[in-house]
């Protein structure tokens, strides 16, 4: 079993992820990855099943970067993992902090749908904004209540991030926008389907992309995390997903390495930017996140809408994809930074959160954990 299956709990155990197993049609389906996916979900203690969910949370890069300790019958606390820092493209950890922020929604939806509340404590220990360490992010407290079951909820087990690119003859309308932007309750949502608002961000976000696999140091940090492969996807399940039937076959004849997407003059990295990129500019509309401070609990909260945000994209069967690379804070992206910042915070604030929504395939072979990019991008 690998880290996507299981949250290994601080002092021994772990709790398998909630869900069941789909079946691909495919022959390269990562079963051993899957597995653990049925034999989950049923815990008697009520942290340990709401924690099974809170792990199916997108967070950037599919890093998973949360610790919990349980102690007692009722009480959790999360901790941030050192490990699994983005230091390149997330340089203050504020894109996994928004993640943490899912993974306590989750938690906290999960428990609802239980009989369960959730007393929760943000950062006990204090906070440093130039990153996250070892001190605790929250302390939990579990009591019995009545059953609450947020509609949202019903749809955590399909939600994941749709990388491909989104038919452009099908538009969003309006009437699913608005029912997207009414579900969040801590940040300032936005959103647009205007065709001139689409196509000034569909430019703005392939330029982040491209500066971003351009840079060697940031573009490696995503290429380090690539599971190529069936194999790989098995032996460890986090990371950015590249399965099936077609990166199989780029793989096993030489087009799909670590180094030939690392080399900008090879065929791998020219298909792999122009894959990428197909999808920006098939963007059929965009949602956006800002918030008046930065602290870790705006951050936290960011989160939280973030990811009920993205479950109301599902629950429209919108496709729903981050493309944060415009509001990550290295020197390189000052320009594209300024600019989105510029556009939707004219008057201040932080904007967290960028993603293209779309109608788009239905893909096969995608696995069922949530593969994310920032946010992630997922």
């Amino acid at each position: 079993m690998n880290r996507r299956n299981f949250l290994k709990l601080a002092g021994g155990g772990v709790i398998l992820a909630a869900g069941g197993v789909t079946t691909f049609a495919t022959t390269r389906t990562p079963t051993s990855a899957l597995a653990p996916w049925s034999q989950a979900g049923t815990y008697s203690d009520p942290r340990m099943n709401a924690l099974s969910y809170a792990i199916l949370a997108p967070n950037p890069h599919n890093r998973q970067p949360w610790i919990v300790s349980l102690k007692g019958d009722d009480e959790a606390t999360i901790f941030f993992d050192t490990d699994k820092q983005l230091p390149y493209t997330d340089p203050f950890d504020r894109q996994l902090t928004i993640g943490l922020g899912c993974f306590l929604e989750l938690m906290r939806m999960a428990a609802n749908a239980d009989g369960y509340d959730v007393d929760m404590t943000l950062f006990p220990e204090g906070e440093d904004q130039t990153g996250l360490d070892q001190r605790p992010i929250a302390f939990v407290k579990f009591r019995e209540t009545a059953t609450v079951i947020d509609p949202l909820f019903a749809h955590v087990q399909d939600r994941r991030s749709n990388k491909e690119p989104y038919d452009l003859g099908r538009p969003v309308q309006s009437e699913a926008l608005s029912r997207i932007l009414s579900v969040a309750s801590h940040s300032q949502i936005g959103g647009s389907i205007d065709p001139e608002e689409v196509a000034f961000w569909r430019q703005l976000t392939t330029e982040a992309l491209t500066v971003e696999i351009e840079i060697p140091r940031t573009y490696k940090e995503s290429v380090d995390l690539m599971r190529i492969g069936k194999a790989e996807v098995n032996a460890n399940p986090d990371g950015i997903d590249f399965s099936g039937v077609f990166f199989e076959a780029l793989a096993l004849v030489g087009v799909m390495t670590r180094e030939a997407l690392l080399d900008p003059t090879s065929t791998g990295f020219k298909q792999g930017l122009k894959a990428v990129t197909e999808n920006t500019e098939t963007a059929m509309g965009h949602l956006w996140m800002v918030t008046p401070g930065n602290t870790r609990r705006d951050q936290i909260g960011a989160g939280a809408d973030w990811l009920r945000i993205n479950l109301a994209c599902t629950a429209e069967s919108l496709g729903f994809q981050p493309l944060s690379q415009a509001l990550q804070e290295y020197p390189e992206m000052s320009t594209q930074y300024e600019t989105t910042h510029a556009r939707l915070a004219p008057n201040g604030g932080t904007v967290q959160m960028l993603a293209r929504i779309g109608y788009g395939p239905n893909v096969a072979f995608s696995p069922r954990w949530p593969i994310e990019g920032k946010i992630g991008n997922s």
